[in-house]
């Protein structure tokens, strides 16, 4: 999915905006320099008539002709250079001057999305998470591994929390490097401070930076928009625009489930985004503190079913992260 329609557009507009821009940045720079040096407006008029002529020529099957004023245009444009030359001016000061001389600023090259295109969109993506500040903290790069234990085994995993780990994060960037393909979930479960946001984090960056639309919800901040899409002013386009954002962004983000009052619409509505963005075959991460039999318990068994059935379920293991940045030191059992 990427932009919607009417983030597409807006961009385009901005292209707009440019080439009117680089327009009249060109027509003052003729303006000034035909009012310097009159010749040069009279070499720019019979560069213009010869070329005419040349096209009227092609079109008669005078090709001789036609090659004849072309090479009359082309010196033309060399008198015009020489005049630029010697009155301090540099040779292309007459031609247009693009912000993008890739694109010339249309946005497309060969019907391809653009590099400077690219990077708009990426900067509307990082807008559209609402987390741009976070992302900036919290992704692979910053990512250490210094909080997780090398030394104790733990007996559950049978290897140190270090290495297993290790291979949660090297299954996040395969999950990033095949989103293309195959737009996956997964469920994040674990204690307080475990990793779990941060990981979302880091798969979030790294998607909008490959230009999919990613949004970040937390579960209190979902379902009450949702609430309102539903239940609110049927006037309201903007709250209907983001409930539709929730459903067609290519990765949403549920961050603490579990942590909002759950009762039977927040049940149903969870099933219906859950089960609505499977259809869809949309990804979707959850993080939560809850146990998938709690989950099952608190949000029906259809929840969980959907859930366990179609998602990477990934526990997270280790003491809490965030309390270690901040100095503290758990005790070895």
């Amino acid at each position: 999915m990427g932009l919607s329609n009417s983030q597409h557009d807006a961009i385009m507009r901005v292209y707009d905006r440019r080439q009117f821009q680089d327009k009249r940045e060109q027509d003052e720079r003729v303006a000034e320099v035909n009012a310097r040096i009159p010749r040069i407006a009279e070499l720019s008029d019979a560069v213009s008539a010869a070329m005419a002529q040349a096209a009227r020529c092609r079109l008669n099957g005078d090709e001789a002709g036609a090659k004849r004023l072309k090479e009359e245009a082309a010196g033309l444009r060399e008198q015009k250079a020489v005049l630029l030359r010697e009155n301090g001016y540099p040779e292309d000061y007459l031609e247009i001057r693009y912000q993008c001389p890739d694109c010339r600023d249309k946005g497309y090259v060969d019907g391809k999305k653009c590099h400077c295109f690219r990077h708009m969109e990426i900067e509307l993506l990082y807008d559209q998470s609402t987390i741009r500040d976070q992302l900036e903290r919290e992704n692979f790069d910053t990512l250490s591994m210094d909080f997780y234990d090398r030394e104790r085994v733990d007996e559950k995993l049978g290897m140190t929390v270090y290495e297993y780990m290790s291979s949660v994060i090297g299954e996040c960037r395969e999950f990033v490097e095949a989103f293309g393909e195959e737009k996956g979930s997964i469920l994040f479960t674990g204690e307080v401070g475990s990793g779990k946001t941060f990981l979302s984090n880091c798969i979030a960056r790294e998607l909008i930076r490959n230009c999919f639309s990613v949004v970040y919800k937390s579960a209190t901040d979902l379902f009450e928009l949702l609430s309102e899409s539903r239940f609110g002013n049927r006037d309201d386009e903007e709250a209907k625009e983001k409930a539709a954002g929730i459903l067609d962004c290519d990765m949403l983000i549920i961050d603490d489930l579990g942590t909002e009052l759950i009762n039977s619409f927040t049940a149903s509505q969870l099933f219906y985004c859950i089960n609505e963005r499977l259809n869809r075959k949309k990804g979707t991460i959850i993080t939560t503190n809850l146990s998938l039999n709690r989950l099952r318990d608190e949000f029906t068994d259809r929840v969980a079913s959907r859930i366990i059935g179609c998602y990477r379920i990934i526990p997270l293991r280790g003491d809490d992260v965030r309390m270690m940045k901040q100095g503290y030191r758990f005790p070895q059992e």
